[in-house]
C-alpha cells in the first residue's frame, strides 16, 4: 500500500521554482519582441491564409467567412490571453508542458508535453506537403504524376492511409530547415523574419489589389441566380448568410484551426531577451496581425468573386486569373510559398524546444535535451525530431492526421486556461498569512468549508482552504463543460425538436457550470504581481475552457483511436522510462538544486 501511495504522489508531482534562478538557461537568449512575434506570424498565417478562406466561404459559411474568422479569433484570444500571462509567470522553455507541470502535475505535464510533439510535428508535416503541392501545381503537377508512375503506395494500417507518393520534395525540404534551426536560433529567426515580411506583403498586395476588383452585388447574389452545384442543389440560400447563421458557426470551429500556431512564441521562453514582458506582447501582437490579415483576405476574396466561384485549395491565385490579372496570380502563388516556408519554420521551431524540456526533466531520453556548446541548441533533440516530421511527411496521407493535431492542441489550450485559473486562486509568498486556527470539531470545519464555497466570510486574502476549493471547482467545471458539449454535439436534433430529456441535460450541466465559476469568482484571489494578467477571470479563462472542450467533442471516432495509440506510445516511454528518473537526476535544470525542484502534494 505504501509503495502505491508514494507511486500515486510521484504523479501528482509538481515542478517548483526558485525566483532567483527562473531566467537562468543554457540556451542563448537572443529573441526580442520582434523576433517573438515574426514567429507567432509565420506560424499561423501559412495553410489557413492560402486555403481556408476559399474553402469555408464556398461550402460552409459563403461571404460571413469574415464573421467565422471574426468568432475563431475571439476564440484564440482568450486562449492566446492565458499562454501571455503564463509566460509572464513561467519563462521556461516547453510552453503547456511547463505551465501544466508547475500547477496540475507530472502525469498531467507528460499527457499535454506528448501531445505536442505530435501538435508540432503534423502540423510541419502538413505544411510541407502544402509546399510541395503548391510549387507542383504551378509545375503542372509534374512531381505528383513522376513519383505516382516510379514509386506508387497505395497501403493502409490501423484505419491510417499512407500518401499515395512519397514525397521527395517535402521531405527534402524539412531536413532542410531542421539544418537551419540546429546552427541556432537567432540565425533562423532572421530568416524567418524576412520571409514573414515577404509574406504580410504578399497580404497588403491581395487586399489592395484585390479591392479594385470588389463587387458589393457578390454578398446579396439572390437564390434565383445561384447555379447547380455537383450534386445537383444550389450553394446555399444566396445572400450574406447562404448557409445561415448556423453555417457561420460551424465555419468558425474550421477557422479556429487557422489560428494555431501561435503558442510556439511560448516555448521560447529561455531564448528570449526579457521573457516576462516579450512574450505576452508577442502573443497578443500576433493574434491581431494574424486575424487582421484572414478578415482582409476573406473579404476582399468574396467580394471579386461569388462565394460558390471560389477554389477550395487554392483561392488567391484562382481568384486573380479569373478576373484576368494573370501576373498577379504568378506574385501570389510566389508569395504563398514564402508564406507557407514561414508556416514551416514556425511549426518546426517549437518541437525540439519542448523535447528538450522534458527530456531535460527525465520525462524522455536525457540525450535528447542536450546543448551543444557551440551553437547553443538542442542539436541532436532538433536532429530527431526533424527526422520524424521527415518521416511522416515522406509516407504519411496528411488528411488522416490532420485532425489528429487538434486534440493536442485543445487539449493544451483547455489545461493553461484551467491553470491560469488555479494559480490565480492559489496562496503565494506574497500573500499574507491568515490560515486560520483548526477547529476543534468536524462539525466546525465542516462549516467552515461550506462558508467558503461562496466566501460567506468574505475573505480578501486566499488561504489553504479557498485554494482547494477552486481546485474542485475547475475539475466539476471541466466535468461540467463535458456533459454539456456532449449533449450539444450529440443531441442537437433532439434539442431543436424541443426534447424535454435533451433540454433537461443542457440546463442542468449548465447551471453546475455557472454555479462553479460563481464560487471561483467569490473566492480572494492572489495578490502576487505579474507584468501581464488575463483580464475578467474567472470568465474569459472559462470560456476559453468551454469553447475547447466543445471543438474536441466535434472530433470523430477515427480520429480518437489514433489519438491513442499515439498516448499508448508515450505511456509505455513514461512508465518504462520518465516515471523512475527522479532518484537518477543529479541537478535539476530550474533551480540547481539536487532533486529539490518538486514539491509532492
Amino acid at each position: 500500500m505504501s509503495a502505491l501511495i508514494r507511486f500515486v504522489k510521484k504523479l501528482n508531482k509538481k515542478k517548483v521554482f526558485q525566483t532567483s534562478t527562473m531566467t537562468e538557461t543554457k540556451l542563448a537568449r537572443k529573441l526580442n519582441a520582434l523576433d517573438l512575434t515574426a514567429l507567432g506570424v509565420g506560424s499561423t498565417l501559412g495553410v489557413g491564409l492560402y486555403v481556408l478562406a476559399g474553402s469555408v466561404s464556398k461550402s460552409t459559411a459563403g461571404p460571413a467567412v469574415i464573421l467565422s474568422f471574426l468568432l475563431a479569433a475571439i476564440a484564440s484570444v482568450f486562449a492566446g490571453l492565458c499562454y501571455a500571462e503564463f509566460g509572464a509567470r513561467v519563462p521556461r522553455a516547453g510552453s503547456a508542458y511547463v505551465y501544466s507541470y508547475v500547477c496540475v502535475g507530472e502525469l498531467v505535464a507528460f499527457i499535454i508535453g506528448w501531445n505536442l510533439i505530435l501538435e508540432y510535428a503534423i502540423g510541419a508535416a502538413s505544411v510541407a506537403r502544402g509546399v510541395s503541392a503548391y510549387v507542383d501545381g504551378l509545375a503542372d503537377g509534374a512531381m505528383k504524376n513522376a513519383f505516382n508512375e516510379s514509386m506508387p503506395m497505395h497501403i493502409e494500417v490501423l484505419s491510417m492511409k499512407f500518401a499515395e507518393y512519397p514525397d521527395f520534395f517535402a521531405c527534402g525540404m524539412t531536413l532542410i530547415f531542421v539544418v537551419a534551426l540546429a546552427f541556432g536560433a537567432k540565425e533562423s529567426s532572421t530568416i524567418n523574419n524576412l520571409f514573414t515580411f515577404l509574406n504580410i506583403g504578399v497580404v497588403l498586395y491581395v487586399i489592395v489589389t484585390g479591392a479594385f476588383k470588389a463587387d458589393g452585388d457578390n454578398w446579396a447574389i439572390p437564390k434565383e441566380e445561384l447555379p447547380s452545384n455537383e450534386d445537383g442543389g444550389v450553394f446555399g440560400e444566396g445572400g450574406f448568410f447562404p448557409y445561415g447563421v448556423s453555417g457561420m458557426i460551424s465555419g468558425a470551429a474550421t477557422c479556429f484551426y487557422g489560428f494555431v500556431g501561435f503558442d510556439c512564441v511560448a516555448t521560447t521562453g529561455e531564448e528570449a531577451k526579457n521573457p516576462q514582458k516579450a512574450i505576452p506582447i508577442a502573443i497578443i501582437a500576433s493574434l491581431t496581425i494574424i486575424f487582421l490579415a484572414y478578415f482582409g483576405v476573406s473579404s476582399v476574396l468574396t467580394l471579386m468573386l461569388p462565394y460558390y466561384a471560389q477554389d477550395a485549395d487554392s483561392p488567391i491565385p484562382s481568384a486573380f486569373e479569373a478576373v484576368g490579372w494573370p501576373v498577379a496570380k504568378w506574385i501570389v502563388s510566389i508569395g504563398a510559398i514564402f508564406g507557407l516556408l514561414t508556416s514551416l519554420f514556425g511549426a518546426l521551431f517549437p518541437l525540439p524546444r519542448v523535447i528538450y524540456a522534458m527530456s531535460s526533466d527525465g520525462l524522455l531520453f536525457r540525450s535528447l535535451g542536450k546543448v551543444s556548446e557551440r551553437f547553443k541548441t538542442p542539436v541532436f533533440g532538433t536532429l530527431i525530431a526533424g527526422l520524424l516530421t521527415a518521416l511522416m511527411t515522406l509516407i504519411f496521407d496528411l488528411e488522416e492526421l490532420v485532425d489528429m493535431m487538434s486534440i493536442g492542441t485543445l487539449m493544451a489550450y483547455s489545461i493553461v486556461a484551467a491553470c491560469v485559473l488555479l494559480l490565480r486562486y492559489q496562496k503565494t509568498d506574497e500573500d499574507i498569512d491568515i490560515e486560520p486556527v483548526p477547529a476543534d470539531s468536524t462539525f466546525r470545519n465542516v462549516k467552515r468549508i461550506l462558508l467558503q464555497i461562496f466566501n460567506i466570510q468574505k475573505l480578501t486574502i486566499p488561504i489553504s482552504v479557498s485554494g482547494k476549493i477552486v481546485s474542485w471547482n475547475v475539475l466539476i467545471y471541466f466535468a461540467a463543460c463535458l456533459a454539456l458539449t456532449a449533449c450539444v454535439a450529440n443531441a442537437e436534433d433532439a434539442i431543436v425538436n424541443e426534447d424535454a430529456l435533451a433540454i433537461s441535460g443542457v440546463v442542468i450541466f449548465g447551471i453546475i457550470a455557472l454555479l462553479s465559476l460563481l464560487s471561483i469568482a467569490r473566492q480572494p484571489s492572489s495578490r502576487k504581481k505579474l507584468s501581464f494578467k488575463v483580464p475578467f477571470v474567472p470568465l474569459l479563462p472559462g470560456l476559453s475552457i468551454l469553447i475547447n472542450v466543445y471543438l474536441m467533442m466535434m472530433l470523430n471516432v477515427g480520429t480518437w483511436k489514433r489519438f491513442g495509440i499515439w498516448m499508448a506510445i508515450g505511456f509505455i516511454i513514461y512508465i518504462g522510462y520518465g516515471i523512475w528518473q527522479e532518484w537518477r537526476r543529479p541537478t535539476d535544470r530550474y533551480n540547481g538544486v539536487t532533486n529539490k525542484g518538486f514539491t509532492k502534494e
